[in-house]
């Protein structure tokens, strides 16, 4: 598959900031599929307030009257973070799905950030967000075959654990589903480039497999095998 992804873990994407200005060198016509938040112009607004200056003008969906044909021409597509419900719903509700995946298999280089990363995957299974609305279905772009679990938290010390852990819920879906999930610390992002991906920035990762411990990556690591595995779901 061609594609040329950024999936950044969410929060503060700043220490990403050159990397996303790399990212979308020789763009003009991005456009943001903000429908994550409820507030669309002001994370479109703090979007191109951050980039003011380094030649990438981003429009939001939310403000044209064909969404799908705004997909089709642009240069780059951005989904901002959120709640993955909320986007997911909006998504199946515009028949953007397809949409978006063919111009990804085209060329059209993606950034996603949080939510935007959850809907980078198959599903949106391995969200951490509360179901707000009720999608038509969970599937999302399928751009990768793995799921993605952003803004990891290491569990506290045993003394210190209120409720479930992030590392229970994502062992449970594994119990359920016989599919990797990359669960990505805040401060870390995947760069995909067609049949390569490597972990980036400072806050690592953990490998989560059905049966084994979670396996921990640093930034550098080349993550690329897991580009070509193939997931059993309700497996």
């Amino acid at each position: 598959m061609n594609r040329r992804l950024m999936l950044h873990a969410g929060g503060d994407i700043s220490s990403a900031g050159d990397e996303i200005v790399e990212h979308f060198r020789g763009v003009r016509r991005a456009v943001m599929v903000p429908w994550a938040v409820r507030d669309c112009d002001r994370v479109v607004t703090r979007f191109n307030d951050r980039f003011a200056g380094r030649g990438l003008e981003v429009t939001g969906l939310h403000t044209v009257p064909n969404p799908a044909a705004s997909l089709a021409e642009a240069d780059a597509i951005i989904v901002s973070g959120g709640n993955s419900f909320r986007l997911v719903a909006a998504l199946h509700r515009f028949h953007l799905i397809d949409t978006v995946r063919s111009a990804i298999v085209g060329g059209v280089p993606y950034f996603g950030a949080s939510a935007g990363a959850n809907v980078a995957c198959p599903t949106i299974r391995t969200t951490n967000d509360m179901p707000i609305v009720q999608p038509p279905s969970f599937a999302a772009f399928g751009l990768v075959p793995f799921q993605i679990n952003p803004h990891y938290i290491d569990p506290p010390p045993p003394d210190a654990r209120i409720g479930e852990t992030r590392e229970e819920r994502l062992q449970e879906f594994l119990e359920e589903n016989q599919v990797t999930i990359v669960a990505l610390r805040e401060e870390s992002w995947l760069v995909v480039n067609d049949g390569s991906m490597s972990l980036h920035g400072t806050g690592g990762a953990l490998i989560f497999r059905r049966g084994s411990a979670p396996e921990p990556v640093a930034g550098g690591a080349d993550l690329s095998p897991l580009l070509v595995e193939l997931p059993r779901y309700d497996a």
